[in-house]
């Protein structure tokens, strides 16, 4: 007769453990099921848009209104960009098209956003008719492997369902070609541009060997001196002590910034005109006081239009570098609200008037600069709508086309405030950013500041 041990009880910090992952996964798969019913519900938001244009005469640019309209009316509610708000029910609804077997199985738990968007990613690269096949594949594999390992496995599945060469596929990707700028922190940004892989990497090695050379100069004592748009000071090359990604990063501005193009059709005759003579155009507000006092900017800091504040003393070498003529703005001394601009040099008064006010684009949330958007009439001029600056505000090219092809409506109040009303009947309304009040109340210790006269 043979006896055998009994196992160990288990300890209390093994079984608080054990509920405790427990738990974290049941918290994922109740948080994978509401990301699957959102998008299911975003999805069913987009095709309502579509399915209200049934009646009319169809066109792309009918549809691309409808979504518009929604995506704009849900992305005010909930303070989003209407652009990103677009994209994600544009991703909602190829998902519930596309790929139903692999959205019941994240609804279901089994996978996770990560897997999901490996999966959809993939599917993009896929003809229509060839996903719904991927599709079940795919689900399969996500529940057995990591993103990465699924990416990798889905590309060399995706690989041999494609009905095109691979070189086919290049040429239509090329068509894909863009750059574009994520903003990030500490008035840092990433400037993205999506090139064919041959190009990009081209790039990326000329810009590490004209690194490596300026450091190995360095080293040698030679008169490498710093990029002008470096963070560096200029001096002398012993001072330099910028790493290689920093003077990748540097060189890389100063060739965009300076260099003319190889090839350039606008110039016919020779000359110095072109592409090679346009410069970057940002817009600036830069407080006086600030300028005047850099150890109190973060009360007043200067502003690059759509993007945010920036520090004093970039602010200040565009001001000292500039000969594009600056607008004075005066400003309410309390509410900040634009009062009056003038100029030394002949402007148009109602255009300096507006940019002064409105800085942005005025559609509820969007941040693209009055520069680069166009004036608008509130009331359309030809409905007897004044051209006055209490009738105009900047809107950009995209949301000044849904005010024209939606049906979102606006009326502006007094001091340029714009009330716009949705589709549904919802009201938001859009003010002019305000400039930082003239006087502050502060503490009885501090002495008080003087009148900020305007930012300049």
């Amino acid at each position: 007769m043979s006896s055998r041990t009994p196992p160990p009880a288990a300890s209390d910090g093994f079984r608080v453990r054990q509920a405790l992952i427990a738990d974290a996964l049941a918290a994922d798969a109740a948080f994978a099921a509401a990301e699957a019913w959102r998008t299911r519900a975003y999805a069913a938001l987009g095709q309502h848009g579509l399915d209200a244009t049934v009646g009319d005469r169809p066109s792309k640019r009918a549809s691309d209104m409808a979504m518009r309209e929604i995506a704009s009316e849900l992305a005010a509610a909930q303070h989003l960009s209407d652009r990103t708000v677009q994209a994600h029910i544009g991703r909602a609804m190829q998902m519930v098209d596309d790929l139903p077997v692999t959205l019941e199985a994240w609804s279901a738990g089994t996978l996770t956003r990560a897997h999901v968007r490996a999966i959809a990613d993939v599917a993009s690269t896929l003809p229509e008719d060839r996903r719904v096949e991927y599709d079940g594949i795919a689900a399969a594999l996500g529940s057995q492997l990591s993103p990465g390992r699924l990416r990798s496995r889905l590309a060399a599945i995706a690989e041999k369902l494609q009905p095109t060469t691979l070189s086919e596929r290049h040429l239509r990707g090329r068509e894909t070609r863009c750059v574009r700028i994520v903003t990030g922190v500490d008035r840092m940004s990433d400037l993205i541009a999506t090139l064919p892989t041959v190009l990009a990497v081209g790039i990326y090695d000329r810009l590490t060997q004209q690194s490596r050379a300026l450091i190995d100069a360095r080293g040698q004592g030679a008169g490498a001196s710093s990029c002008a748009t470096g963070d560096g000071d200029g001096g002398a090359p012993g001072d330099d002590e910028r790493t290689t990604d920093q003077i990748r990063a540097d060189i890389l501005t100063d060739l965009l910034l300076t260099t003319a193009p190889t090839i350039d059709p606008t110039r016919v005759d020779g000359g110095t005109d072109g592409l090679g003579a346009i410069r970057a155009r940002v817009q600036v507000v830069v407080p006086a006081l600030s300028v005047l006092r850099p150890g109190d900017e973060n009360l007043d800091p200067a502003e690059l239009v759509g993007h945010g504040p920036i520090d004093i003393d970039t602010a200040r070498r565009l001001a000292e570098a500039t000969v594009v003529p600056w607008d004075r703005v005066l400003t309410h001394p309390v509410t900040g609200e634009v009062l009056s601009t003038d100029t030394y040099h002949r402007t148009a008064a109602i255009d300096r008037h507006l940019r002064a006010r409105d800085r942005r684009c005025r559609w509820p949330g969007c941040a693209v600069p009055a520069i680069r958007c166009e004036v608008d009439h509130t009331r359309e001029w030809a409905r007897g709508g004044t051209t006055d600056v209490a009738n105009l505000g900047h809107l950009c090219q995209r949301h000044h086309s849904q005010k024209q092809f939606t049906r979102w409506s606006v009326r502006q109040r007094a001091g340029g405030v714009l009330e716009w009303t949705s589709p549904s009947g919802r009201l938001y309304t859009d003010e002019p950013l305000p400039y930082s009040p003239a006087v502050r109340f502060l503490p009885d210790e501090s002495p008080p500041p003087g009148l900020n006269p305007a930012p300049f």
